[in-house]
């Protein structure tokens, strides 16, 4: 079962917040006591992921709005098809409608993407990762709908794992001396190195990180490098990163490398197209 963000109250709280301001007044041209009931669908293929953001906004409305779902967070979903269907108070429901499709729509994005990823390596043991291009204020939530999409997340964020880079490597003197400072400062915690060339690769295999990053490395220098991680440091395992698309992930895979990390999973967002149709004439 993939574990619900801590922050996931949070973030619906602070989206309401954004859109109701003061209150919703055009909500009050609505009797108080009209209800209402309708349904959402997905005018395309999509992944389905954001359901509990959902839920939670119609709760911190109104918890006598009701909610009867079709498909679950991860659920592959054809043009057409209801998703959930809801009724109750007119008012929260209309309040809501554009919070909860927001989320919806964006994480079920994040999650077909990545989807297209996970079904491009298929039959190879390569896995995708997320990266921390992500929304501010709403890492959590995509990188959920990236595991709802059949990937891996990667770090958090700072605090989670060491991911040493080329400022990192030239403040500490160098590959090796930055490799050693992480294992001291950040003991217990996995630690990454980013190389360029296949020189560098050499000396980070010495140094034995956990990862090794090869960042816009062409396929043949993919291939020599995991042909050299597999004889000198088999326990080390090799992420991609850079310049990673849909149409040449799959032979980036079949180079051997354990990670290819896509930072358009959610960065590049495209929001899948959702329809609301309500009807006033009972609840």
């Amino acid at each position: 079962m993939r574990e619900l963000p801590a922050d996931l109250a949070r973030q619906v709280e602070a989206a309401l917040r954004e859109d109701l301001g003061s209150g919703d007044v055009t909500a009050l041209l609505v009797p108080a006591a009209q209800r209402v009931r309708g349904a959402v669908t997905t005018r395309e293929a999509a992944v389905l992921c954001g359901r509990p953001w959902v839920e939670e906004t119609f709760r911190q409305l109104d918890p006598k709005v009701q909610l009867s779902w079709e498909a679950s967070d991860g659920d592959r979903v054809a043009p057409g098809q209801v998703l959930f269907s809801i009724s109750g108070p007119a008012r929260p429901v209309l309040t809501g409608e554009r919070t909860a499709l927001n989320f919806l729509q964006l994480l079920s994005g994040t999650a077909t993407a990545t989807r297209r990823f996970v079904d491009a390596v298929a039959g190879t043991s390569c896995r995708i990762l997320d990266t921390r291009k992500t929304l501010p204020g709403l890492r959590t939530a995509q990188k959920y709908a990236v595991r709802c999409g059949g990937g891996w997340n990667h770090r958090m964020g700072l605090y989670d794992q060491v991911l040493i880079k080329e400022n990192h490597i030239a403040a500490a003197g160098s590959l090796t001396a930055a490799i050693e400072a992480a294992r001291h400062s950040a003991s217990g915690l996995a630690v990454e190195v980013e190389v360029e060339t296949l020189g560098e690769l050499r000396e980070a295999l010495s140094a034995r990180p956990d990862i090794i990053m090869l960042d816009e490395f062409t396929l043949e220098d993919m291939r020599a490098a995991v042909a050299l991680a597999r004889a000198g440091a088999p326990d080390t395992k090799l992420e991609v990163s850079g310049s990673v698309s849909l149409e040449r992930v799959r032979e980036i895979a079949e180079t051997g490398v354990d990670y290819i990390s896509v930072g358009a999973l959610t960065k590049h967002l495209r929001a899948i197209d959702l329809s609301m149709r309500l009807d006033f004439g009972g609840g």
